[in-house]
């Protein structure tokens, strides 16, 4: 029979173990998820940025900050009905 002094020790050690896993693993997805690469210059990008004056890639559109303030200072300006009691 194992001896609950034995027992309660070894049961935190490996829950931390787990917990600790799930954070190590959930940190490297969410730093997957938002890695955006460089854009690669080559010869024909260089060229295309002479003769257009920009290069347009396929990496994610900043954010519109002004856009963002606006939504939210709608929303809160919207009136709420209040809840109805029962």
């Amino acid at each position: 029979m194992i001896s609950m002094h034995f027992f309660w020790p070894v049961f935190w050690f490996f829950l931390g173990a787990l917990v600790a896993c799930a954070w190590i693993s959930m940190r490297l997805k969410i730093k997957r998820s938002i890695k955006v690469p460089p854009p690669r210059l080559d010869e024909a990008a260089i060229r295309r940025i002479e003769e257009e004056g920009a290069l347009l890639t396929e990496d994610p559109e900043p954010l519109d900050l002004k856009q963002i303030t606006q939504e939210e200072d709608d929303f809160w300006e919207e009136t709420w009905d209040e809840a109805d009691e029962f």
